[in-house]
């Protein structure tokens, strides 16, 4: 077979790809902002009505091997300022890897979840691990500081 025409058909699929490593840093950044807004503001809930928090980790939620007054204070700090991380793109994985616990600790400790609420849990997750597997991407502090202190080192995307 002609090579120049294998070459002319994979053309159009190569400029694809192309454009979407491209959108990589964006598509990255778009979830870090994400789900750095959703644990953030759950946070910000637990945080103006403590009482109410600590209700809830009383009586409802079952997180095992901590006390209720502690699960809630490790959780809303979580919640408060791991997200601060993803915005920054800075120890983006450390992040990641603790808003996944936070999320699936949330599932694993309500006796009910309904399957919207299981679904959403299932997204933010996913994005969680993506951005553990894939790192903050390009546009991060994390990035930055890798090219500048140890050059050479991978990056991430």
């Amino acid at each position: 077979m002609n090579t120049a025409f294998l070459r002319a058909l994979a053309a159009p699929a190569m400029r694809i790809t192309q454009l979407l490593d491209a959108l990589q840093p964006l598509a990255l950044l778009a979830a870090r902002l994400y789900v750095a807004k959703v644990f953030f503001l759950s946070g910000l809930t637990k945080l103006r009505d403590w009482d109410t928090t600590l209700a809830l980790f009383e009586n409802e939620y079952q997180v095992p091997v901590l006390s209720p007054a502690v699960a809630a204070a490790l959780g809303t700090a979580g919640e408060i300022a791991l997200p601060v991380l993803l915005v920054l793109g800075l120890a983006t994985r450390f992040g990641a890897f603790g808003l996944f616990v936070v999320n699936a600790v949330a599932v694993l400790s309500l006796p009910e979840v309904t399957d919207a609420a299981l679904q959403q849990h299932v997204f933010w997750g996913s994005l969680l691990v993506g951005l553990l597997l894939w790192g903050p991407g390009r546009w991060s502090l994390d990035h930055c500081l890798v090219r500048r202190w140890w050059p050479g080192a991978p990056a991430g995307r």
